[in-house]
C-alpha cells in the first residue's frame, strides 16, 4: 500500500468519525477543501469539489448546526440522523480512496466509514436522548456545542493531518467504549 492510499484511508476515517457528530460538516469540509485544490476526489466524486455541491453542503451545515440547537427538535434529528451518517460516512470514505481495487474501497467504505459514522452518531443520540430526559432538554444545546466543535476539530484535523485524525478517531471510540461500559447493566453472579 503506498504512502498517499493510507493517508487517503486516515482522511476518510477522519471525516466519517466527524459524521457522526454532524452529517453535513464533513462534507462541506472534504467540498471546500476540494474545491480550493487541497485534496483531490476520486474520479466518480469530483462533483463534491464543484461550486453547487460546496453551496448546498454549506447551506446543509448551516441548517444542521442552528436545527441541534433546538431542544426536542435535535432529538427527532437524531432519529432521522443515524442511517443518513452510514450513508454519508461511506460516501466520504470510498471518495477519498486512493488507488485499491473497488471491493476493497468499497468494503473499507462500509465498515470503516459507515460504521465509524454510525456508532457515533448512535452514541451522540443516546446521549442526547439522555440529557433531554434527565435535563428536559436544557443542556442539550451544551451537547450540541461540543458535538459541533468536535466535528469541526475532526473535520480540520482529517483534512490537514490525516494521521492525527486517525489518532482522535481511536481516542473517541475508546472514550465512547468506556461510557458505553459503564452504563450497560451488569450481569449478577
Amino acid at each position: 500500500m503506498s504512502p498517499d492510499t493510507i493517508i487517503s484511508i486516515f482522511l476518510g476515517v477522519g471525516l466519517a468519525a466527524s459524521v457522526g457528530f454532524r452529517v453535513f460538516l464533513p462534507l462541506f469540509a472534504l467540498s471546500l477543501a476540494a474545491y480550493f485544490g487541497a485534496w483531490d476526489l476520486n474520479e466518480n466524486w469530483q462533483w463534491i469539489g464543484g461550486l453547487p455541491a460546496l453551496l448546498a453542503f454549506g447551506v446543509a451545515t448551516l441548517v444542521e448546526i442552528f436545527a441541534y440547537f433546538i431542544p426536542w427538535v435535535d432529538n427527532l434529528l437524531d432519529s432521522v440522523a443515524i442511517p443518513l451518517a452510514g450513508i454519508a460516512g461511506t460516501a466520504v470514505m470510498v471518495s477519498t480512496m486512493a488507488d485499491l481495487d473497488p471491493v476493497v474501497t468499497w468494503s473499507l467504505a462500509i465498515i470503516a466509514g459507515g460504521g465509524t459514522a454510525t456508532a457515533i452518531k448512535g452514541a451522540n443520540a443516546a446521549g442526547r436522548l439522555t440529557s433531554s430526559s434527565t435535563t428536559g432538554g436544557l443542556a442539550n444545546p451544551i451537547v450540541s456545542t461540543v458535538e459541533t466543535g468536535t466535528a469541526v476539530a475532526v473535520s480540520t484535523a482529517s483534512i490537514l493531518a490525516p494521521p492525527l485524525a486517525a489518532i482522535l478517531v481511536i481516542i473517541i471510540l475508546v472514550i465512547i467504549f468506556r461510557i458505553y461500559r459503564k452504563l450497560r447493566p451488569r450481569k449478577k453472579t
